[in-house]
């Protein structure tokens, strides 16, 4: 009998065949654990009021975004998030029923850590790692006590890196953008995005899929472009926003003044270019004989594929997440529902490196709780921006390109062989 039960749950952790059998255990343990959430912690109040005093303005046919705000600002976010929030306002009672606002999140909730199984699955990422996504206590909050839109975002994105593993990029593209409609953080996974589709498709294909999104966000926006083009443009992706300095969760052992200069700003946006460049140069494309290749390829047959390599799934999560990270790391400040950007993403971060299992348990542990230290100190602001770049760090000399780097690396070899035989 115990032999019997040892074998089962080795199965369950190990077996890719019931992977779906644990997902489904861990979706639905923890759909459970976020309606206990609901019914014994109180929700605070922070942004969604301010919301749908927005929705009200627009509601009384307000277009222009200067015009639109709230008891804790302006109105800040793309065209997607007014849609979204519209349909939210006349579902709650003009946001009066929390309740029913917090079920919806809890329902989207779910709907996360599904698709996150997803992503996994196609990643071929070992079933035990599902045991780790319920663990989050922030994300719960930023889900269900908070109800912030990047939740909303968050879905979208998950929804479009699942697409982009399937090679469903047309429909990737449609949910990519819109994610970039109800928040601008989205871009930070565009550095990678744009190397995925010139591999796989080549330049006319990249530049087509980019004027899709441009056309999407044109479209969701129509009536504030209408009404005053530039306060919407200014407003709604404002690179130059400063953020508040008691707010952050990073950079806390900055000095404000240090925090709040544009030489700061400029310094960690030559740091973000720097590394995404890096990694664009150097890790990116070795499985296709190098980025001179690529782009050597993609330049001169740019209707074809410029990769040789196979643009799998795992390829596609791994540079992904990636860039999403570089980004997080030289981010002038993150606010605690920031965290949502890449929570469920970093167990799979972790096995991009070759550090040890405990090594990897204990920066996911270190990055949870300097999230939950409020308000954030320089301690755990420093840890933060340590575990975050030790990990990027450990992808830099782990798998860069996925663990299924080294048969894609063959693969290639072979065809490279091929093309020098012609």
């Amino acid at each position: 009998m115990q032999s019997s039960v040892f074998k089962y749950v080795r199965l369950l952790l190990f077996d890719q065949q019931c992977f779906w059998i644990t997902a489904s255990l861990v979706v639905f343990g923890d759909a459970i654990l976020t309606q206990l959430i609901m019914r014994f912690v109180p929700y605070t109040e922070i942004d969604w009021e301010t919301y749908m005093v927005h929705i009200d303005l627009y509601l009384k046919g307000e277009r222009n975004y200067v015009n639109i705000t709230g008891p804790t600002g302006p109105l800040v976010y793309p065209a997607g998030h007014v849609h979204i929030h519209r349909l939210l306002h006349s579902m709650t009672d003009s946001g009066r029923n929390i309740a029913r606002a917090q079920q919806i999140y809890g329902g989207l909730y779910v709907l996360s850590i599904a698709l996150v199984c997803a992503i996994y699955k196609n990643a071929k990422v070992p079933n035990w790692t599902l045991l780790l996504l319920p663990l989050s206590k922030r994300l719960h909050s930023i889900f269900v006590l908070r109800l912030f839109n990047d939740c909303w975002s968050l879905i979208f994105l998950q929804a479009a890196i699942f697409a982009f593993q399937s090679a469903w990029d047309d429909v990737g593209i449609l949910l990519f953008s819109l994610a970039l409609s109800v928040k601008m953080s989205a871009i930070l996974y565009l550095p990678g995005l744009l190397v995925i589709l010139f591999k796989r498709h080549g330049l006319f294909a990249t530049i087509r899929h980019m004027l899709v999104l441009a056309c999407t966000q044109t479209l969701l926006a129509r009536s504030f472009l209408m009404a005053n083009a530039k306060s919407y443009l200014q407003n709604a992706f404002d690179l130059s926003r400063v953020f508040l300095y008691k707010w952050t969760v990073n950079w806390r052992f900055v000095d404000e003044r240090t925090f709040l200069s544009p030489v700061w700003v400029k310094g960690l946006l030559l740091g973000h270019a720097t590394v995404l460049i890096a990694f664009g140069l150097f890790r990116w494309s070795r499985g296709d004989g190098g980025v001179a290749r690529v782009l050597q390829r993609g330049l001169r047959r740019p209707g074809r594929p410029a990769g040789l390599a196979p643009v799998d799934p795992d390829y596609v999560a791994t540079v992904l997440m990636t860039s999403n990270l570089i980004g997080i790391i030289f981010a002038r400040s993150l606010h605690y529902q920031f965290y949502s950007w890449y929570s469920q993403q970093l167990p799979f971060l972790t096995q991009r490196t070759r550090f040890p299992f405990i090594m990897q348990m204990a920066l996911i542990g270190t990055i949870e709780y300097a999230w939950n230290v409020y308000p954030s100190t320089p301690l755990s602001s420093g840890l933060l921006l340590t575990a975050n770049l030790v990990i990027l760090l450990g992808i830099w000399f782990g798998y860069p390109e996925g663990k299924m780097f080294l048969k894609r690396s063959n693969r290639s070899q072979v065809s490279l062989k091929k093309l020098s035989q012609e």
